[in-house]
């Protein structure tokens, strides 16, 4: 029932919905030229064209799930490096105080 001419693939005579014609040199003889288009060729482009804006919401929530996992990357090395850092502190002061004890044991 999805013949060209039907409620679901239209044929059409209107050029700015049919595939655009193909450039050719100057080389080609003029009878190469008069390629024949079909309503199929204009309907598949048509379809592609509808194909594509269909999936443009996809595309973008896909751009928005990436932007948002980069972003919690970001904020997870963010927070492992003040925790690596906060445990250097710990461990310098850690050091400072065994420095001090050992300094304390000697001197009596």
């Amino acid at each position: 029932m999805n013949a060209p001419g039907t409620i679901d693939r239209p044929l059409t005579h209107d050029p700015k919905k049919q595939v655009p014609t193909m450039k050719l040199s100057a080389h080609e003889p003029s009878a190469a030229r008069t390629t024949a288009r079909t309503a199929s060729d204009a309907t598949d482009s048509r379809q592609n064209r509808n194909r594509e804006m269909q999936l443009i919401p996809e595309a973008l929530a896909r751009a928005h799930m990436d932007e948002r996992i980069q972003e919690a990357e970001s904020e997870r090395r963010a927070v492992r490096l003040a925790r690596a850092r906060r445990m250097q502190r710990r461990a310098e002061r850690a050091s400072l105080r065994a420095r001090r004890a050992l300094a304390m044991a000697v001197m009596q």
